[in-house]
């Protein structure tokens, strides 16, 4: 049972739900339009989950990925490439269509992370389900208040969830954590966001 509620748990919040969980917090903070809210939601999911997680379901079917979650360290190589270029490429378009710089921020925010993160993999597994439940619930709290703080209780669970899987050790999860709540407050803080 408790395997069974682990894994639920990992499939619920998996890293692409909750971007873009994130990214409709970020994108519908400062607007007021539901219809640009929405449009700059897809743009954004448009340049980043949506084409790196094409990447790992072609990398799984051809056999060069065991899972899409992607649980041998060094096979983790490719995909933080990706990720970094799609960040780099994703800010570039944000700013030439004039996007909310709250959402240029985030793509700030993943460059940094996956430099970041790329370079821990080589030597260590970071859990990235607990680094982006983290994201979620620190763009939460900058968005919405520490009314959103609740939010918080994801967090444990989430570690527990990868150490029950045996995917990840307790330390791995909450350097996760740390990391990538650090990331987003240094950068959304560089910006002016908070």
């Amino acid at each position: 049972m408790r395997k069974q509620i682990a894994r639920l748990t990992s499939v619920i919040f998996n890293p692409p739900v909750t971007a873009i969980i994130s990214i409709l917090l970020v994108s519908f903070e400062p607007t007021t339009s539901v219809f640009e809210s929405l449009k700059w939601t897809l743009i954004v999911i448009a340049l980043s989950i949506l084409p790196l997680s094409l990447a790992v379901v072609y990398l799984v079917r051809t056999n060069r990925l065991d899972s899409v979650f992607a649980d041998i360290r060094h096979q983790r190589t490719k995909i933080y490439i990706l990720w970094i270029i799609l960040a780099i490429v994703g800010c570039v378009v944000l700013q030439c269509l004039a996007a909310p710089l709250a959402l240029v921020a985030l793509f700030l925010t993943a460059f940094v992370s996956g430099v970041i993160f790329g370079g821990i993999n080589l030597w260590w597994k970071i859990s990235l389900h607990t680094a982006t439940v983290a994201t979620l619930i620190t763009v939460a709290v900058i968005s919405y208040g520490f009314i959103a703080a609740v939010s918080v209780v994801l967090l444990p669970l989430m570690i527990w969830s990868r150490v029950e899987l045996g995917c990840h050790s307790a330390a791995e999860g909450i350097t996760a954590a740390f990391l990538a709540s650090l990331i987003l407050i240094l950068v959304f803080y560089s910006l002016g966001l908070i």
